[in-house]
């Protein structure tokens, strides 16, 4: 499993190199090398000797939890792989590859037509890969299950549904009082002291640097190839200081969970994050919770303020505050505020979910995206850039991601108020720019299993409870209340 591994992490390096450093005429002949070594990892994963070795091993009776744990979730992950032909495997790699480049032609041009015939061709070999998983009700569930198991269809139309209406009554709350102003955001911050100010957000919330680094890519991602060696990107615009801040924060919230995961475990599930919902989760739980919180701006503001003296010089801590929360439908999903974010993925979980259905077609892709936006946001998509092309996801097959967004607020919520109640004195200690305990917290009860539990039973373990989507209301209505004054 270790030398499998190492394969896929080499593969996985080549791919943070194509998204931060590699040169243009370099993307097809990388294509070709990251499809040849998906292809060996998945030969090496798939061969009989390997499942003959887990049957034995889930045959013994003297296996300790954690390796009982391993071998079973390795079984579940080999029968789903050899579901898939080595030329499936090359295939989806190559079409991601040339995917990604023909999204960051499109949105250079600003024009959804040159991403549309890969993004076809990637969407008809996800539905392929559907069908060779199987599934009981819908082919996006066999996608959903793959990010978060146990996800689909059913679990996030009752979630949506149960969300929608009270996002709405809030947001409409939130219209009928007058609003902050979050103007002093888009002054200008030069490149260079926005990063030195991100660097060191990443090192105060613990994040190693000697395990890991930051860099600059289009969209911000954190990728590990092991807990030892995690790296995060961000993205700087000189004209939007929030941009740049609160994507930092949040992929640092990936990023410790990454550097939390067991290092013995290394190649193995007890080694690999719960799901991608709980990763969410923690990323959420960081830029929110703590980045967007009033004790977090008593700490930080004043820091701020030294490197950009001018900008904020008519700023007080408690007009910064409301202004980094202030709710205002938009257009950008990674710039929206913690209420209209979670239409934005409706919009997307939606979309996905026609798409697989076969009820949309990846021509009605603009038109459909524009039209959600103004039924859900009630505003005008301007161009593709800042429509249907603001993603990277598509581009890399991640079909069934996005939900993990909102299930992430959701579980993120309930955790954190869990974790003040068993941690005294956390939003003094944050206010003091002391983030340790709470990290130390995240460490013992999420970060330390591995894939151990499901979402649903590392909720049970962390907060002694499943997911209960109230945590998540009644800290949205307590902090807008005090923001909007209704």
């Amino acid at each position: 499993m270790r030398k499998i591994a190492d394969i896929r992490y080499a593969s996985a390096l080549l791919q943070w190199d194509q998204e931060t450093y590699l040169p243009p005429k370099g993307a097809a002949i990388r294509g070709q090398q990251i499809a040849t070594l998906s292809e060996i990892a998945h030969q090496y994963f798939t061969e009989e000797s390997l499942g003959a070795l887990l049957q034995e091993l889930n045959g013994r009776n003297d296996l300790s939890l954690r390796e009982k744990k391993n071998v079973a979730l390795t079984w579940e992950d080999y029968s789903k792989q050899k579901k898939f032909t080595p030329a499936f495997v090359r295939e989806l790699t190559e079409t991601i590859n040339k995917s990604f480049h023909s999204w960051l032609e499109a949105r250079k041009a600003n024009d959804f037509n040159l991403f549309a015939p890969d993004l076809a061709k990637l969407i008809g070999l996800k539905k392929q890969e559907a069908e060779l998983l199987g599934y009981a009700r819908h082919p996006y569930d066999a996608l959903l299950n793959d990010y978060d198991k146990g996800s689909n269809v059913q679990l996030l139309d009752g979630v949506f549904n149960t969300i929608r209406e009270p996002l709405k009554d809030l947001l409409t709350k939130i219209r009928s009082r007058p609003q902050v102003s979050n103007a002093f955001l888009q002054r200008h911050y030069p490149k260079d002291q926005q990063w030195a100010f991100g660097m060191q957000v990443l090192k105060d919330l613990g994040y190693d640097l000697e395990a890991g680094r930051q860099d600059v890519s289009e969209h911000p991602f954190t990728i590990n190839f092991n807990s030892r060696d995690v790296r995060v990107t961000t993205r700087i615009d000189e004209n939007d200081l929030g941009n740049m801040v609160w994507s930092c924060i949040h992929e640092t919230g990936h990023a410790l969970y990454e550097q939390g995961l067991p290092d013995e475990a290394y190649g193995l599930p007890l080694g690999e994050a719960a799901s991608l919902t709980i990763h969410e989760s923690q990323s959420r739980l960081w830029e929110n919770h703590v980045g967007r919180s009033l004790s977090f701006c008593q700490h930080y503001f004043p820091i701020l303020q030294q490197y950009f003296p001018e900008q904020l010089k008519d700023v007080t801590v408690e007009s910064f505050y409301y202004g980094i929360n202030q709710v205002a439908p938009s257009l950008i999903r990674t710039e929206a505020d913690e209420l209209t974010y979670h239409f934005h993925v409706m919009i997307r979980y939606e979309l996905e979910k026609g798409l697989l259905e076969n009820s949309l077609a990846t021509s009605d892709i603009p038109a459909w995206w524009n039209e959600h936006y103004g039924k859900y946001l009630g505003v005008k998509v301007p161009d593709d850039k800042r429509g249907c092309l603001q993603d990277v996801h598509w581009s890399h097959g991640s079909f069934g991601y996005f939900p993990t967004y909102s299930l992430g607020s959701f579980y993120a919520a309930q955790f954190y108020a869990k974790a003040s109640n068993e941690i005294k004195g956390l939003d003094n200690q944050i206010q003091t720019g002391n983030t340790t305990p709470l990290l130390q917290w995240l460490r013992t009860g999420v970060h330390q299993y591995g894939r151990l539990y499901t979402s649903e039973e590392l909720s049970q373990q962390v907060s002694g409870e499943v997911l209960d989507i109230q945590h998540f209301l009644r800290y949205m209505l307590d902090k807008y209340r005090d923001i909007y004054k209704f």
